[in-house]
């Protein structure tokens, strides 16, 4: 495949996000962009059903009701786990009393919810795909064959035939016009955006390295309560087993490698890496806690990602930072903050900046709700579903070439027929859980040398 030109933890919580980066400052260039219209008759509200009830599910909520291009209502619920969607029912009726509208017939629960709760949506109307990337292409699927718009969150796929089913929906989705828009919400920053312009009119010079870091505390899983069913307990703790979310690496840290991307306006050629877990780990999850990543592009530039999920006294960082030939910049703050600057020189130090972005208007997630509704409400194409699966391909050769010891090319990622689970369209309450505890209580952890991914 020729790789295409992009063509555009213990997380702290949105509040801590807006209150450090001071996300309702002024920001004329995105309020000059979208304008929103007047709506006062019920006909106007964009529907909406949240099928993923966790935590980002609940956020996404809010975000869209953050937005001025409302109003939106939600009206329709879906879950695997009941007490996940109850409790989110719960938590969005009171935050939200006028605009939630999801009595118990439109609540529903199963490994087929999702598509009683898109039924339940028309034209114009949003699927909100907030579960986790296992289901992802097929729930993409089904809503794209209804013809009703969805919001998806990231990560996209657990491997590569996820991904390839994911594009062919997207494809669909164009045919249809329908609006597709992709947790990478970064991409909607308009800092973020601005130093892109900035670096394609040479102010860096030509780019020589990228480096991105998340390197900050995530706790690992403990045992398995006794009488806690097997396969709900793995999609509970998603991040901790590969076949639902790809991994903690792999969830998390593609908004780092979107931007390498992004930045990079390419995709790479080859991934090579190394992780590990600490000693004494009592984690029993499946994930390295540090990993340290090369990417290759086609004309030889490097990218790296540096991860750590320690606490304790380690070193922590949150950011992604780019050297051209002429200085270097800052692309991305804490916590996905839209902190962009570009300093005199290669040193990345606060008395050697020379641009900086002011706060931004929006949070990136709000950001991103603030252009999927405009672009419904004035039939803007959106559609960014192969931006998104390219992404999680680099992604997920990262991961593979940390996991496998090896060096991973973008063909063998792109064209390789590994798969976590086969079955997913059949999974129910019965189906014998993917992956099986030792008798230690402890779940298989990659071996490099022994473990392949392609």
């Amino acid at each position: 495949m020729t790789r295409p030109a992009n063509t555009h933890p213990q997380k702290p919580s949105r509040r801590q996000f807006l209150q450090r980066t001071g996300a309702v400052a002024a920001s004329a260039a995105l309020a000059a962009t979208l304008t929103p219209r007047v709506h006062a008759a019920e006909n106007n509200t964009i529907r909406l059903a949240l099928i993923g009830c966790g935590g980002r599910g609940k956020g996404a909520v809010g975000n869209a009701m953050n937005s001025e291009f409302g109003p939106v209502k939600l009206v329709a619920m879906a879950d695997v786990v009941e007490d996940r969607l109850t409790s989110a029912h719960t938590t969005l009726s009171k935050e939200f009393p006028d605009r939630v509208d999801v009595p118990k017939e439109r609540q529903f629960v199963g490994f087929k919810a999702f598509k009683d709760a898109i039924d339940c949506l028309g034209p114009g109307d949003v699927a909100m795909l907030t579960s986790f990337a296992y289901v992802r292409p097929m729930q993409l699927e089904y809503a794209v064959s209804k013809g009703v718009n969805v919001f998806m969150e990231k990560s996209f796929a657990p491997d590569a035939p996820g991904l390839h089913r994911l594009m062919r929906a997207g494809e669909e989705a164009e045919k249809k016009n329908l609006k597709i828009a992709a947790g990478l919400q970064c991409r909607h920053s308009v800092n973020r955006q601005e130093l892109i312009k900035r670096i394609r009119d040479g102010e860096l010079g030509e780019l020589q390295l990228i480096r991105a870091y998340r390197i900050h505390p995530v706790g690992g899983m403990g045992p398995k309560p006794e009488g806690q069913d097997e396969l709900l307990w793995q999609i509970r703790n998603f991040v901790r087993f590969f076949w639902v979310s790809g991994g903690l690496f792999a969830e998390m840290n593609i908004h780092q490698i979107d931007e390498i991307c992004w930045l990079k306006g390419d995709y790479p050629a080859t991934a090579q890496g190394i992780g590990g877990r600490m000693a004494n780990s009592t984690n029993r999850g499946q994930g390295f806690d540090s990993i340290s990543i090369e990417w290759t592009f086609p004309d030889g530039t490097k990218a790296t990602d540096g991860v750590r999920w320690l606490g304790g006294h380690c070193f922590q960082e949150f950011a992604t930072f780019v050297h051209g030939t002429r200085c270097a910049a800052q692309f991305s703050g804490n916590i996905h903050a839209g902190t962009t600057r570009i300093y005199k020189d290669q040193r990345i130090r606060n008395d050697n900046i020379v641009w900086e972005a002011p706060p931004e208007k929006y949070s990136p997630w709000d950001a991103e709700w603030n252009v999927l509704l405009s672009n419904i409400r004035n039939d803007k194409p959106q559609n960014e579903t192969k931006q998104s699966a390219l992404s999680n391909f680099a992604d997920l050769m990262g991961r593979a070439a940390v996991h496998s010891g090896k060096i991973i090319t973008w063909d063998e990622m792109y064209n390789s027929k590994f798969q976590f689970v086969e079955n997913i369209d059949e999974m129910d309450y019965d189906t014998e859980p993917p992956v099986k505890p030792g008798p230690d209580g402890f779940y298989p952890v990659p071996i490099p040398g022994q473990w392949l991914e392609t």
